[in-house]
């Protein structure tokens, strides 16, 4: 599982209520941050991993910092130098894989090759991305997130502009495909596009890297070959 390689510093170093440095919690956090760069980022990825695997088995409405914790066989309070909730945390590495698939989509919408070539690799990237970063994009498939608090309600805006960004990527690219004739037109793009995210992100019910019998690029690839051969013009 690889989540992401550094955890944002400006969203780890936020503010929050309980980070005022008059409290004792927000002295020690004060006093974590002011760790070497490295040691605090990696210990900040440490936790991260953890929650992830508890989000995982629990969901995140039935995790926990205790959990996670739990998860990493240490105090809890240890915990909160780091993060200050565990919505924090969700939404601070989630955030950071989703802006790089929005931008992986963009490039490749944006790039030189034939349409129905840029399809295939961008519903094999996504498919990848799923599996490099297992389980935390199911994570946020299964997860209800429509409602969220209000101090996280800019996080939720951020996530509707990225999802927005990737789904308007696969529909651009379907739409020069009809244009150029290089695929045919079997119906509205953004029923298709919305069609094509819907089997990649059904592999959240069955797909577990360590036990798959096929890698995410292989499972990517066949789906992308299932779909993109009844619309090849030729």
């Amino acid at each position: 599982m690889a989540i992401v390689a550094t955890l944002g510093k400006h969203d780890a170093m936020k503010a929050d209520p309980d980070t005022n440095e008059t409290s004792g919690l927000g002295r020690r956090r004060g006093n974590a941050r002011e760790e070497s760069s490295a040691t605090y980022q990696r210990r900040r990825r440490e936790i991260a991993e953890a929650a992830v695997r508890v989000f995982d088995r629990l969901g995140l409405q039935g995790a926990s910092i205790s959990a996670v914790a739990a998860e990493l066989g240490i105090n809890r309070a240890s915990i909160y130098y780091y993060i200050s909730s565990k919505e924090e945390l969700f939404d601070e590495v989630l955030r950071a894989v989703a802006e790089r698939n929005r931008i992986m989509a963009a490039e490749i919408a944006a790039s030189d090759l034939p349409p129905p070539d840029k399809l295939r690799k961008l519903i094999v990237e996504i498919m990848v991305s799923y599996g490099e970063h297992y389980p935390l994009l199911y994570i946020y498939i299964r997860e209800n997130l429509s409602q969220v608090s209000d101090r996280r309600t800019g996080w939720s805006k951020d996530m509707r502009d990225i999802n927005r960004t990737i789904e308007n990527a696969f529909i651009h690219i379907i739409e020069q495909g009809y244009a150029d004739g290089s695929l045919r037109d079997i119906g509205p793009p953004k029923v298709i596009a919305f069609g094509m995210l819907g089997v990649v992100g059904w592999t959240h019910r069955w797909f577990r890297p360590a036990t798959a019998e096929h890698s995410a690029r292989e499972i990517g690839e066949t789906y992308a070959e299932m779909m993109i051969s009844g619309m090849r013009a030729n």
